[in-house]
């Protein structure tokens, strides 16, 4: 009708305004912004001569997140039912009409230099972990998988189909003996998880032998970690049954130990929820837990020393949780600069300033000081899939992350 089409041309001739992190839907009739790219918080724009407008999602499933669907993303809705109510003078006007959506598409530019795949802690395969990258719009990946990198062939195929820029990476944990931490009235070294990028991929190569020694050691640590979980009851909890889970031995890791714990003896843990995985870790699997087995010993340097020569580039991964106890910005600019000058004179080319479990405030702190140090702002969402369903790919816990591409090309200017 004509005062559909007049109330359409202003809209548009109006609209111009820019909205951080959220994507535009465009019809030939209606205009819609759909906030941060999240089906249920639809945000419709009113617009000059149109009074109301009511929006009704259709053939979208319950909830955020599923076993299959760890970011919340297959269920974007497959269309809109709209109804606009259109004041002229004395009248109103009303036409309801459906149209396409299109999925949720993040800004060009975006990179996550931290995900996990089914070959260590996280639920995605590579070729899962691939599509939903391409998906959301992300133009480069690093699978850092921890200890090993037997799935890059899988997702390096899977990246090239896609046209997504696949970095080779790893995420292991190692210790600090430069910087201790205070445990029951002693000083021990901290453990800590550094980021390995650009690796080589050559079994025999010295670096890779590393690799494999830390999955030796994850093997006999998990038998360690079954034998004790036993003795304190969870008498149903098993490495065949561990293994069962994730398909491969060499891939299991503490978020596959809270699950099992929570599927086999909820009588324990409590029932499912991520209150409960939180309190695993806290009461049971962390530091000081009530089975907390300790990590390898090797020391940062035996590792870093291993990639003499090879071009890859070392990170630290989420700093603030591997070198503080508490984290404020207080003790962060007290902290944090002495840790990211040691870093640096011991090979370190960048930090992870960019962390998706962190502030935007936070991260910003953290970005000026790797500034400062002459270190590289890293970045990642630490994406496991279902095993951390609080953690979106590309945007972390916080929902707001936003790696920006150019720190991608500053490490590879670091080989």
């Amino acid at each position: 009708m004509a005062n559909d089409q007049v109330a359409r041309e202003r809209a548009q001739r109006r609209f111009g305004e820019h909205v951080a992190h959220e994507s535009v839907v465009f019809n030939d009739r209606y205009l819609l912004i759909v906030e941060r790219g999240h089906a249920g918080r639809l945000l419709a724009t009113v617009l000059e001569r149109v009074e109301r407008v009511i929006t009704k999602v259709r053939n979208r499933a319950p909830g955020g997140n599923n076993a299959d669907d760890a970011a919340g993303f297959l269920h974007w809705p497959s269309s809109l039912g709209l109804e606009v109510l259109i004041a002229e003078g004395t009248g109103t006007f009303s036409h309801t009409h459906t149209i396409p959506v299109t999925p949720p598409h993040y800004a060009l530019g975006v990179i996550d230099l931290h995900t996990h795949s089914s070959f260590s802690d996280g639920s995605d395969t590579p070729e899962q972990l691939a599509q939903k990258a391409h998906d959301v719009g992300i133009s480069a990946i690093a699978l850092t998988d921890h200890d090993t990198t037997l799935s890059h062939a899988e997702m390096a195929a899977a990246c090239e189909r896609l046209g997504l820029e696949l970095v080779d990476g790893v995420e292991v944990s190692l210790r600090d003996d430069e910087f201790s931490r205070f445990s029951d009235g002693e000083s021990k070294p901290r453990n800590v998880h550094v980021l390995a990028y650009f690796l080589p991929q050559d079994p025999d190569h010295p670096l890779q032998r590393q690799l494999a020694k830390l999955r030796k050691d994850r093997e006999q640590r998990n038998q360690q970690l079954v034998d004790l979980l036993q003795e304190k009851g969870f008498s149903d909890l098993t490495l065949a049954y561990l293994t069962q889970m994730t398909g491969n031995v060499d891939s299991i890791g503490r978020p596959h130990f809270a699950r099992a714990m929570v599927d086999l003896h909820p009588e324990i843990v409590g029932e499912p929820g991520v209150e409960t995985t939180n309190r695993i870790f806290t009461d049971w699997l962390g530091v000081g837990g009530a089975a907390y087995v300790p990590k390898t010993s090797m020391g940062i340097q035996d590792f870093v020393g291993a990639a003499e020569g090879s071009g890859t580039v070392f990170s630290i991964a989420h700093p603030l949780i591997n070198y503080l106890d508490e984290i404020n910005p207080a003790s962060i600019e007290t902290t944090m600069p002495k840790v990211m000058g040691s870093l640096r004179e011991r090979g370190f080319k960048g930090i992870e300033a960019y962390y998706g479990g962190t502030s935007a405030g936070i991260r910003a702190l953290m970005v000026k000081l790797a500034r400062d140090a002459g270190m590289i702002p890293t970045g990642g969402s630490d994406y496991h899939g279902t095993y951390k369903p609080d953690v979106e790919l590309g945007r972390g816990r916080s929902g707001d992350l936003h790696v920006p591409n150019e720190v991608l090309d500053e490490l590879k200017a670091a080989r």
